[in-house]
């Protein structure tokens, strides 16, 4: 629903002066400080003034922001409004390891892009990594949503774009589906994971 593009928060940092941003955050990994911002353990002024901090270079709170948030792309209105239609057969929760920075920003890109207020209107509940201190692909956070929403794992589809994080929910009995780089939620036949949600 969100086009997203990792590289593009590397290439924006590597332009800042920061050599092998990859090994400090990507899609599949992330250093101290990353993981820290995504379960809600240190500030977006902390995590900036660390990042000055490592910078070869001078740079400004601004132009961080920006090379964080270049990854962030724009929203696919079909996913969108498939998720509409999908809510009214089943219970919908996002699931999400993500931080308050990106959190402010894709929900101003939502309002700007769209109809639409925020993007918990389409899920029955969302569940943030930076809000609930956990993130995938730690066991931890599916027992946590599982009891919190009180779903039954065999009658649940877990769908992530990272492979990684299928193993932990597998173990619990979640059934799940890898989205690959050009596939869309609307295209996947539900219908053949017998969900009775």
């Amino acid at each position: 629903m969100l086009n997203i593009d990792f590289q593009k928060s590397i290439d924006a940092f590597e332009a800042l002066g920061f050599a092998n941003f990859d090994e400090l955050f990507s899609q599949f990994k992330a250093d101290e400080l990353f993981m820290k911002l995504e379960v809600g353990r240190v500030s977006e002024d902390d995590f900036f003034e660390q990042l000055k901090e490592v910078a070869p270079e001078k740079v400004e709170i601004h132009q961080l922001k920006n090379a964080w948030n270049a990854m962030l792309l724009s929203y696919r209105k079909e996913s969108l409004e498939f998720l509409n239609e999908l809510s009214r057969q089943y219970n919908l929760y996002l699931l999400s390891n993500t931080n308050a920075i990106h959190y402010t920003a894709f929900s101003e890109m939502l309002r700007r892009e769209t109809k639409y207020d925020n993007l918990e209107s389409f899920f029955t509940k969302a569940f943030y990594s930076h809000e609930i201190k956990m993130r995938k692909p730690d066991k931890e956070i599916y027992e946590y949503v599982i009891r919190d929403a009180r779903i039954n794992p065999e009658e649940t589809l877990f769908i992530d774009d990272t492979h990684t994080n299928f193993e932990e929910a597998e173990k619990l009995g979640i059934k799940t589906h890898l989205l690959l780089p050009d596939e869309r939620i609307e295209k996947i036949d539900f219908g053949a994971f017998w969900l009775n949600v």
